[in-house]
């Protein structure tokens, strides 16, 4: 993905019937890195709202892996900072730092059963981009995850998925495809140029007032 200046719609697609929530609010559950978060999340969670039954979004801000090599990635408060500061004015999307509370590594299967445990009163979906439900037969306990909460799947460039295929439960919905990712915005603030446009302003003044990015 690159810059949001050129973003198209994804075709109208057939899909299996929505997910609908139990009991209480749907939530869905948008998890990544988010280093840092740009404008194509932010709108993507927007067109998100309202499809499949979800009434909220939640961007959970996935934490450092001591693990892995994770060189580049900002420390958590930082990329949760971002995000809150992005999401400011959308009183339907929030940045969750639920997952750093979790011991690490952890499990999206782990999440979701803490986040049923913690909210009672709601009900979660899963938000993944058609990319990674052509692996999701590797997550951890993917059988599970599909039989116990709605999975809802965004498209994805080059990740065409047949909806006639999908398993109950799992939604295809519509979104927009936006050229951006959080490597160009790095790469391009590593080498000096400009993040117009690809990040929401109250990030791109984070960004520059704690010279975020740079190398430097």
């Amino acid at each position: 993905m690159k810059p949001s200046s050129t973003t198209d719609t994804g075709q109208r697609r057939g899909r299996k019937t929505a997910p609908a929530a139990r009991h209480g609010r749907l939530t869905g559950i948008f998890g990544g890195s988010f280093n840092p978060i740009h404008c194509g999340h932010v709108a993507l969670a927007k067109a998100l709202l309202g499809q499949a039954g979800i009434e909220e979004v939640w961007l959970m801000v996935s934490p450092h892996n001591p693990l892995k090599d994770e060189r580049g990635l900002l420390d958590d408060h930082r990329r949760l900072e971002m995000a809150r500061l992005a999401l400011q004015n959308e009183p339907h999307i929030k940045a969750s730092d639920f997952e750093m509370g979790l011991p690490t590594p952890s499990y999206t299967w782990n999440t979701l059963q803490a986040l049923r445990h913690r909210y009672p009163d709601r009900q979660f979906a899963l938000i993944i981009g058609s990319d990674n439900w052509l692996v999701f037969d590797k997550w951890y306990r993917h059988d599970d995850l599909v039989r116990q909460f709605p999975i809802v799947v965004y498209p994805r460039r080059e990740a065409a998925i047949d909806p006639s295929q999908l398993p109950r439960g799992v939604t295809l919905v519509e979104a927009p495809l936006h050229d951006v990712s959080s490597t160009e915005v790095r790469r391009r603030l590593q080498t000096g140029q400009s993040i117009s446009g690809l990040v929401p302003d109250a990030v791109a003044e984070y960004i520059q007032r704690n010279q975020l990015y740079s190398g430097k």
